[in-house]
């Protein structure tokens, strides 16, 4: 690709696609003056690509909203510390504001516009502390970088990026790199093993104790990185249980016995509470459990060479005894695994 500045545009030239004002240390009055030589000569909208990383910009210049064709910007490595709300209004499909000082209040109230297709969003290298909750309107997008940020957990409602509202939370169809590495997050969703098309988790240098035991159906999934967690270098098992309620012992007996239940004997609120009974995962135990249940951490093993901890949920402390989870048939790795597992 060729790289043009101000001093080359050409009204009559459609093959300059690409503005390149990179790593000059230029501030927002240079390059604003910059832009505007560009639009007095005819010639924005001549531009899909600006790179305007490694200059000394504290915020992005509002005339670029003059460059109606733009579709990549390049911001990173700037001090920026916000992002105007003009930009939504550019036909952008990647956006690049990486290393920068942006916090969560500094972001655009909305990155979605009727012109918008964003399908690249990278803010790794900031000062987010959660979530950015206005990213959920972002349907086109397919590649999304929140590492070395502050994050602290990931939204129940980070389904909704999807083109389509599913039944079941969770089915992002069309996100194939999900980067949340350098961040301060405990937990992941169950429903992130929903991501079809996931490629790349990058979830390294955060505070992740165990993975959600889905995730080893993700058969797209070639690269996952855990390095620097606790489920890494120390595992931990909380067998503390409490008492179960008198309607989970009940439901419990109903469930394990096949007692009957004839329509308008008894409540349908109880109804509903019976068909959410979850079975116990231990294959030797034919025991069920509603709110009530043992965490448990089961090592699985990746390609004959990791074994990383996963999530499951067991009806009683007991279940653990004895060693049948070795012999369980899915720690046979299978040949859809991830080729790269980087622990450490």
């Amino acid at each position: 690709m060729e790289y043009y500045t101000s001093d080359s545009c050409d009204s009559d030239s459609r093959e300059q696609k690409t503005l390149d004002l990179s790593n000059k240390l230029l501030d927002c009055e240079a390059i604003s003056s910059e832009l505007d030589i560009i639009n007095e000569k005819n010639c924005a909208t001549n531009y899909e690509t600006i790179l305007l990383n490694g200059n000394r910009i504290k915020s992005v210049p509002l005339n670029l909203n003059r460059f109606t064709n733009l579709k990549i910007l390049d911001v990173s490595n700037n001090g920026l510390a916000v992002l105007p709300d003009a930009l939504r209004f550019c036909p952008l499909t990647s956006l690049i504001a990486k290393h920068n000082q942006l916090e969560n209040e500094s972001l655009p109230k909305s990155f979605f516009s009727a012109k918008s297709s964003l399908r690249e969003l990278n803010l790794s290298g900031n000062k987010l502390k959660f979530f950015p909750e206005q990213i959920l309107e972002l349907a086109s997008l397919r590649y999304l970088y929140l590492g070395a940020n502050n994050i602290i957990n990931i939204p129940k409602d980070i389904w909704k990026l999807q083109r389509q509202v599913p039944e079941s939370v969770g089915a992002l169809k069309s996100l194939q790199a999900l980067v949340l590495s350098d961040n301060d997050i405990e937990q992941l969703p169950a429903s992130i093993a929903n991501l079809d098309q996931l490629r790349s988790l990058l979830i390294h240098k955060n505070k992740l104790k165990t993975l959600p035991t889905q995730i080893i159906k993700l058969r797209n999934l070639t690269e996952l990185s855990l390095r620097d967690n606790p489920l890494v270098v120390r595992f931990v098992r909380d067998m503390t249980l409490q008492p179960p309620s008198l309607l989970e012992l009940a439901g419990r007996t109903v469930k394990l016995h096949r007692l009957p239940i004839e329509p308008g004997e008894i409540p349908m609120s109880l109804i509903k509470y019976l068909t959410s009974a979850q079975c116990c995962v231990n294959p030797k135990c034919n025991g069920v459990f509603f709110d009530n249940r043992v965490e448990h951490i089961k090592f699985v093993d990746f390609c004959g060479r990791y074994r990383i901890p996963l999530l499951q949920y067991l009806c009683s402390s007991k279940c653990i005894t004895g060693s049948w989870e070795s012999r369980e048939i899915d720690n046979t790795p299978s040949s859809h695994m991830m080729r790269k597992v980087l622990l450490g």
